[in-house]
């Protein structure tokens, strides 16, 4: 399977924040959109991407002062990327060996979506339960 058909399934909306954005304004948007990280895009495209673990350890390091600052102080800016081509087992690979959890999704230059880690889970459960359904018909038709 293929990071194409994961993002056919849940779509290719990408919740996004500007890197001047303050860390309030982010935490509002990941609370607004019930998720764990958003991608970060300049005028240049992507710059960054910031989750819910990276606002925590700044917090911890600096205080809620962190809160006023912009987000670009506290993103990731060497960001793991994949690409619709990629293999849903390729992008496993990468979040388990990077200990990452959202991964863009690059089509070129163009930000074409972002997988989580819940997607790629979702997406095995998907194959194994119709794995099981062949398995059992194939089985039961003898």
């Amino acid at each position: 399977m293929r990071i194409a058909d994961v993002l056919r399934n849940k779509g290719t909306a990408v919740a996004t924040v500007p890197p001047e954005a303050t860390v309030a304004e982010l935490l509002a948007g990941l609370a607004e959109h019930n998720i764990g990280a958003m991608v970060v895009v300049g005028p240049e495209g992507v710059a960054g991407i910031v989750s819910e673990r990276d606002v925590v350890r700044k917090l911890h390091e600096r205080g809620a002062e962190v809160l006023s600052r912009p987000v670009s102080e506290i993103m990731t800016r060497l960001v793991a990327t994949c690409t619709p081509r990629d293999s849903v087992d390729d992008l496993t690979v990468l979040m388990t060996r990077r200990r990452i959890r959202h991964v863009p999704v690059l089509d070129g230059a163009r930000l074409a979506g972002i997988v989580s880690i819940g997607d790629v889970v979702k997406t095995r459960m998907e194959e194994l339960e119709t794995s099981q359904e062949q398995l059992h018909a194939y089985i039961t038709r003898g």
